[in-house]
């Protein structure tokens, strides 16, 4: 058994399928001599492939975004033709018999080995580049997650270092029962994929493709962060069991999805979903959203080979609207930086602080043509919601002050007159924020009057208000949503919005998390974003808790001290709530 971090919860059990970081299962069998030549070729022409992308890419960032973002692409491309990095490949795959994908790999690994000698930080920063070269060409030569290579039968458990966006958009066409990383935390994108989809999951779990292979059993406990390879009869049939449980209590949870989400007492909220794409409306619909409380646009940007243009960008907020529940989407604009980069826009990942650093609203301010290229589609995208009931909002990530929250409605304003001025017909759309800066929340009274929405990332606000890296696990223990400074700031500014009579969301992952969802609803709180998959579970839970009871709860809780003692206090009375709800919360 390893113990990693819980990030999705429910049990599933299934055959370990490993992703060894860019590379699927690089074949080491020895080409013949008659293949040689044939594999030469393959690999030419693949570097042929990459180097036109590579151009193209150049090109058309330096036109949307400017020289110095598309600089990155000739420094790629030199990578790719270097005379050194050619003819290793070459060498191995002539001389060492290998193929392509494990000669790149092989490649990569002696990079690492040498560049983490160093201590110059451009030769580092340097070793990015060549992963990322690396990653195109192996893109080419073989399709990551491609169905029809899996040839293992039943449901599969993803083993990797880390899921990417690309490699998670692969998922949908494949039977993932659970997932297992070695990097990431809560709010990774494996994470936030695997609970949109009501998949369990497991993070830092530090050496697990070192202990796993392709085809071994495992499971997975995405309630107390475990995963057991190859569990003995009596440990398989426990978990077979629980996954049956979870599964069974998944399906009764969903049958309410046409119900009215409602507390014991009868007061109305709105349970909403976060999304990644417009695949996840589809999940939004079926478990019986209300709306799209947050569409982060950046797995747009992150699934994209360059930027996404105008039109791209138009046709996607339209699809994302019209197939959304009610017609009710929040699109954010680009959040990219900290653990989100794209190589267009630079690698923010090399900053010191890369959370602390130039990302999201700051990276947008600096680029001027590309934000108010975003902010263009989505009013356009939002003429066409017309009917009463339907609502496109625009949301702005990491406003830290009064005076940046300012130039994004001049931004904004100003695109509004340019699209009139073409005639081009656009919407009436609310402009809000993201509330997950500690500044903001303590001067959110200044803020008020030029924002007409707060949605509440709480993942953010409670890696900055205690000052610690949720992906560090030396520090992520920090990171705990009933921690009582967290739950202070949250009812302090959740009740600064009522009082303002502005409407507040929450659409951090503690609106999906049962014991924080009732002081949640103590605090005042009634609109919540979710992984769809919550959705059903959350509406459950509601029926079973009255406001009152809530509220009296909360109390009790603000008079701690210590996490411990909230966690201890919530999960005694959630037993007594919803006996069942253990199963669907993390431990």
């Amino acid at each position: 058994m390893r113990k990693g971090i819980a990030v999705s919860p429910g049990v599933a059990v299934g055959t370990a399928y490993c992703i060894h970081e860019i590379f699927v299962n690089p074949d080491t069998k020895r080409l013949e001599d008659q293949e040689v030549t044939a594999e030469l070729a393959r690999y030419e022409s693949a570097r042929d492939r990459v180097s036109q992308e590579l151009r193209a890419l150049n090109q058309k960032v330096e036109r949307q975004v400017g020289h110095e973002a598309a600089a990155i692409f000739s420094v790629h491309e030199a990578i790719l033709r270097d005379q050194a990095f050619t003819k290793k490949v070459r060498s191995w795959i002539v001389n060492d018999r290998m193929n392509a994908q494990a000669a790149l790999h092989q490649l990569l690994e002696e990079y690492t080995r040498l560049f983490s000698r160093t201590r110059d930080s451009y030769l580092r920063e340097r070793l990015g580049d060549v992963r990322d070269v690396v990653i195109r060409l192996s893109a080419v030569l073989t399709d990551v997650l491609k169905p029809d290579k899996m040839s293992i039968d039943g449901p599969l458990i993803i083993v990797a270092d880390e899921l990417l966006p690309s490699q998670a958009v692969a998922l949908g066409d494949v039977e993932v029962q659970g997932i297992v990383t070695q990097q990431g935390s809560q709010t990774s994108h494996a994470a936030i994929i695997a609970r949109s989809r009501g998949i369990p999951a497991v993070a830092a779990v530090t050496g697990i493709l070192r202990q796993v292979k392709t085809g071994d059993r495992i499971v997975v406990d995405g309630r107390a962060g475990h995963v057991v390879v190859d569990p003995d009869p009596e440990a398989l049939s426990a978990y077979s069991k629980l996954e049956r449980e979870f599964f069974e209590l998944q399906d009764q949870l969903a049958e309410n999805r046409d119900q009215p989400a409602k507390t014991a007492d009868g007061q109305p909220l709105q349970l909403l979903a976060n999304i990644n794409s417009w695949v996840d409306t589809k999940a939004a619909v079926a478990m019986g959203a209300c709306g799209v409380g947050l569409y982060r646009t950046e797995f747009l940007y992150l699934t994209h080979a360059d930027v996404p243009d105008e039109g791209e960008q138009l046709d996607d907020y339209r699809r994302i609207i019209e197939q959304s529940p009610n017609h009710r989407v929040t699109i954010r604009t680009l959040d990219i930086g900290g653990d989100k980069t794209v190589p267009y826009l630079g690698h923010a990942h090399q900053e010191a602080n890369p959370f602390l650093g130039w990302r999201s609203i700051r990276l947008s301010f600096e680029h001027p043509d590309l934000f108010t290229t975003q902010i263009r589609a989505v009013l356009r995208a939002a003429a066409d919601v017309k009917s009463e009931g339907r609502e496109v909002r625009l949301m702005f990530p990491m406003i830290t002050t009064l005076e940046e929250m300012r130039r994004v409605r001049t931004m904004v304003r100003r695109t509004k007159q340019q699209l009139q001025q073409e005639g081009q017909p656009i919407g009436d759309v609310p402009i809000g924020m993201m509330l997950e800066v500690p500044a903001a929340a303590v001067s959110l009274e200044c803020i008020m009057d030029v924002v007409d929405f707060v949605s509440i990332g709480s993942n953010d606000l409670i890696q900055y208000l205690m000052a610690a890296d949720r992906d560090n696990p030396k520090v992520n223990h920090l990171c705990q949503p009933l921690s009582p400074p967290v739950l202070r700031v949250l009812q302090s500014v959740i009740r600064t919005c009522n009082q303002a009579q502005k409407p507040v969301t929450l659409c951090g992952e503690m609106a999906g998390q049962p014991r924080a969802f009732v002081l949640l609803l103590g605090m005042g709180l009634r609109q919540f974003s979710m992984s769809p998959a919550f959705v059903p579970r959350m509406k459950k839970l509601a029926s079973e808790v009255s406001i009152p009871a809530a509220e009296a709860m909360l109390q009790r809780v603000l008079e701690f001290k210590t996490t411990a003692e909230v966690k201890r206090f919530m999960t005694r009375n959630l037993r007594k709530i919803a006996p069942d709800f253990e199963l669907l919360d993390s431990i």
